[in-house]
C-alpha cells in the first residue's frame, strides 16, 4: 500500500502540503492542467527551490491578479460539484472545503450555506485545496498518516482582525484529534492545512513501510529554532494486508453515588471535549451496592483533561487510566443520494477492501426530521440507496 507519512514538526500549510507533493514528484505541469479544467483566472503558478537552514525544499507560490473576492462555501462547492475533474478528485476538494465551511458555521453562529470565505476563498487557497486533492489522485497515495499537529500561541491577523493562536477554525477542524503544544509565536498550522490532514489522514506514529521518497515542501516563514518545512515520508507499507493501529487512552472509573441525570450530561461533555467513546457497564461493588463503570477511550493528548472532566463533573474520586493499541478499521466519510435528499454514510475498510458502509445517524435524523418520516424508514431508505450503489 503506498503510504505518506506526515512528519509535522514545523506545522501544515495548503501551500507547504502542496509543495511537498511537488517535490515528491508530481509533476507541475499536470496539476496545472487539472486546475485549469476549474471556472477561475487571474492567477499563475511558480514553482521554486528553496533553502530553508540548508535544507533544499519545494515552493509553490500562486501569483494571483485578484485583490478582494466575495465567494462563500456554496459557490465553491456548487463549482467543484459541477466541475470536470475527475470524481475522486472532486469530492475529496468538497469535502475539505466543507470542513472549512462548517467550522466558520460554527464560530460565527451561521448557516453552513451562508458562510463566506475571507482568506480561505481566495485564489491561491483554492489552488491549495483543489491541487493537493488532485496531488494524491496522480501520486496514487493510499493511505495518509500524520504525526499530532503543533499548536502555538499569540496572535494572527485576518479579515475579522487580530484572533488568537491557534486561529478558532484551527481548532474547530480538529477537535478530537491529537495535538501537542508548541513554544513557536506564529501560526504553525492553518485551517486550510488543519482541513487537509484531518480530512486525507489518520493521525499516529510513523508506520512501518519500505521508504522510497523524502520530500519538502516549504513555508512562507524563516524560523529561529528550526527550518519552516513539511516532511514527507512516501513508501510502501510492510503488508497490504495489515491492519491500522493507533494509541489511545483508557480512562476508568467506578461509580457507586451518581445521580442518574448527571451522566447523560457528563458522557456529553467528555465527547464534545474529544473522546473517542464513552460508556457505563453495571457491576455489583463494595458494602453490595450496585454501581456503574464509567470507561472513556481518548486520544493520548486529552488524558488529563477528560479526566479533569470526570472528577469535576461526576461523584467519582479517582480516575484510573492506562495507555494501550488498537486495531482499526480505516474509516472515510462519504454522500450519497437518496429519495430525500443527500445523506452522510462511513466506508469502512481493511486495508483496500471495502468490508461495509454505513449511514451516519445524524445526517439521518436531520433528514428525518425535515421529511417528517421515521427515524428508522430513513435509515432503511438510506440502506437501500447504499445497496443501489454497489457498496454494502
Amino acid at each position: 500500500m503506498k503510504t505518506l507519512f506526515l512528519d509535522t514538526f514545523s506545522g501544515i500549510s495548503g501551500d507547504m502540503f502542496l509543495g511537498l507533493l511537488l517535490d515528491l514528484g508530481l509533476p507541475l505541469a499536470k496539476l496545472e492542467k487539472e486546475i485549469k479544467k476549474l471556472p477561475v483566472t487571474g492567477y499563475r503558478l511558480e514553482l521554486q527551490k528553496v533553502q530553508k537552514q540548508a535544507i533544499t525544499a519545494s515552493k509553490l507560490t500562486v501569483h494571483c491578479e485578484e485583490s478582494h473576492h466575495h465567494r462563500t462555501w456554496q459557490d465553491i462547492d456548487r463549482m467543484l460539484e459541477e466541475g470536470p475533474l475527475p470524481l475522486e478528485t472532486r469530492d475529496l476538494a468538497r469535502r475539505i472545503f466543507r470542513r472549512i465551511g462548517q467550522a466558520e458555521a460554527k464560530i460565527h453562529g451561521v448557516a453552513l450555506e451562508t458562510v463566506h470565505f475571507h482568506e480561505v476563498g481566495a485564489l491561491d487557497s483554492i489552488v491549495d485545496v483543489v491541487g493537493a486533492a488532485i496531488g494524491i489522485h496522480l501520486l496514487a497515495i493510499e493511505r495518509v498518516v500524520c504525526a499530532p499537529l503543533p499548536l502555538s500561541r499569540g496572535t494572527v491577523g485576518c479579515a475579522h482582525g487580530n484572533f488568537p493562536l491557534p486561529a478558532p477554525a484551527t481548532l474547530e477542524i480538529l477537535k478530537g484529534q491529537p495535538v501537542v503544544d508548541d513554544a513557536a509565536d506564529i501560526e504553525l498550522v492553518t485551517p486550510t492545512g488543519a482541513a487537509i490532514a484531518a480530512e486525507i489522514a489518520t493521525f499516529g506514529a510513523m508506520p512501518a513501510m519500505i521508504l522510497q521518497t523524502i520530500g519538502y515542501g516549504a513555508g512562507e516563514r524563516d524560523l529561529a529554532d528550526r527550518p519552516n518545512l513539511l516532511r514527507g515520508l512516501l513508501g510502501q507499507a510492510a503488508s497490504e494486508e495489515a491492519l491500522d493501529q493507533d494509541r489511545v487512552t483508557v480512562l476508568e472509573s467506578h461509580l457507586d453515588d451518581a445521580n442518574p441525570e448527571w451522566l447523560g450530561a457528563l458522557m456529553d461533555s467528555l465527547l464534545e471535549a474529544g473522546a473517542l467513546d464513552v460508556g457505563y457497564s453495571s457491576l455489583q461493588m463494595k458494602k453490595n451496592r450496585p454501581g456503574l463503570a464509567l470507561t472513556v477511550i481518548a486520544p493520548p493528548s486529552l488524558t488529563e483533561q477528560l479526566a479533569r472532566i470526570i472528577l469535576r463533573q461526576s461523584s467519582a474520586a479517582g480516575v484510573r487510566w492506562r495507555e494501550s493499541r488498537r486495531y482499526k478499521l480505516r474509516s472515510e466519510a462519504a454522500t450519497i443520494t437518496t429519495v430525500l435528499g443527500e445523506a452522510q454514510v462511513k466506508n469502512f475498510y481493511e486495508g483496500e477492501k471495502l468490508l461495509r458502509t454505513v449511514p451516519e445517524f445524524e445526517s439521518c435524523l436531520k433528514l428525518a426530521t425535515e421529511s417528517g418520516r421515521p427515524l428508522p424508514e430513513v435509515y432503511r431508505l438510506v440502506e437501500r440507496a447504499i445497496g443501489a450503489t454497489g457498496l454494502k
